[in-house]
């Protein structure tokens, strides 16, 4: 099983969870982290970092966010490993938490 990282990431990118993650699983897109999933070795240590809460074990992905573990195998073959921590996104907070931000993904 592998860890995604889903919709609440987009337009915040905190990245916390790099700092833990000692596979540097993590990919870096122009504003949402993904986590390859050949790459991540489940050790859940990237879980309780993440403050958007937007990391859950492949099982736990919530039904409307099924989509995100597709997207994150797909787009980790494209970005870049990410493996230091790095400042969230300027309007991060205020993104935050928001529904429905699928549409703002960069690619």
């Amino acid at each position: 099983m592998t860890y995604v990282v889903t919709e609440n990431c987009i337009k915040c990118k905190y990245t916390d969870c790099v700092d833990v993650c000692p596979v540097d699983c993590f990919k870096e897109g122009p504003n949402f982290l993904v986590i390859d999933p050949e790459e991540c070795i489940d050790c859940t240590l990237c879980v309780p970092e993440c403050p958007a809460e937007a990391i859950f074990a492949e099982d736990d992905v919530p039904d409307d966010q099924q989509h995100f573990i597709a997207l994150n195998a797909e787009l980790s073959r494209d970005w870049p490993a990410i493996i230091e921590r790095k400042d969230p996104l300027p309007d991060a907070d205020a993104w935050l938490g928001k529904p429905g931000k699928l549409d703002e993904l960069e690619r």
